[in-house]
């Protein structure tokens, strides 16, 4: 597995590592510190970054044993994790002038942090029974065990706006300005 990040990338190494390749340039600098792979982090299991875009640079790791881990620029909080966040079973985050970090509990509820300038980390209060959960530029998506999908955040181009009677989806995606959802009979809406 691999993801972009700050035009390098992060890759998710078979031996569950995390190893980041910046291109060489003339500054070569790491400004945001994204070489710098918290000490000890392995067993992972999916990574997640912003993808460089915006001048936001991050990049989010899971791991076996349901922790997370985010570095790099932190000017909206995403690199603080919340203290009370366990058992996580996926991860996504958005990329947007501030980004958002999701995390799915085993118990599927879902925790945001970070960047919420367009309303991205407020996770509806009655949001439970998640097995899934996408992040946006400025909106984030949830997939629900009965196949339904829950948007929230900015919907300038709507893309919070689920279509009515929407059910049976297996696999959802979010982009900047759009949203995507497989459905169980592979049609795409």
């Amino acid at each position: 597995m691999s993801s972009q990040a700050n035009d390098g990338i992060a890759v998710l190494n078979i031996d569950s590592t995390v190893k980041v390749i910046l291109p060489v340039c003339e500054r070569n600098d790491d400004v945001y510190g994204l070489r710098k792979v918290p000490e000890g982090l392995s067993n992972v299991t999916a990574i997640a970054t912003t993808g460089g875009c915006l001048g936001n640079f991050n990049i989010m790791a899971l791991t076996g044993e349901g922790k997370v881990e985010v570095w790099g620029y932190n000017g909206d909080y995403q690199c603080k994790v919340p203290a009370d966040l366990v058992d996580v079973t996926a991860i996504a985050m958005g990329c947007s002038s501030a980004p958002c970090c999701l995390a799915l509990q085993a118990d599927g509820t879902v925790k945001a942090w970070g960047g919420n300038v367009y309303g991205q980390c407020n996770v509806p209060a009655d949001l439970t029974d998640v097995t899934a959960v996408a992040a946006g530029g400025k909106h984030c998506l949830a997939l629900k065990e009965d196949g339904t999908v829950v948007a929230w955040g900015n919907n300038d181009y709507g893309q919070c706006d689920v279509p009515s009677g929407l059910k049976n989806v297996a696999r959802i995606y979010a982009n900047h300005e759009y949203s995507l959802a497989l459905k169980e009979d592979g049609t795409v809406v």
